[in-house]
């Protein structure tokens, strides 16, 4: 993995944390706490979307949607499961 690919992974990430928290009013984690809730975001989505049947448009702005949509479902999660 390069240096180039690690940061996409990190911009992707904390894009699609920050827009996760601000779709789902409460869940503010911080920079480094919306990093991770982005990528794993993006891992969960990787694993549900294709099993639905959705597909995505590719490149980054797809990345971006696609993490979010992710991180939504993880924080969703976090929701029912603090309660």
């Amino acid at each position: 993995m390069t240096l180039e690919s690690l940061l996409i992974i990190l911009l992707v990430g904390a894009i699609a944390g920050w827009l996760a928290g601000v779709i789902v009013k409460g869940y503010g984690f911080g920079m480094i706490g919306n990093i991770v809730v982005g990528i794993v975001g993006a891992l969960l989505a990787g694993l549900l979307l294709p099993q639905l049947g959705v597909s995505i448009g590719a490149g980054i702005v797809g990345s971006i949607i696609h993490a979010t949509i992710g991180a939504i479902i993880l924080l969703l999660l976090l929701r029912l499961i603090r309660r």
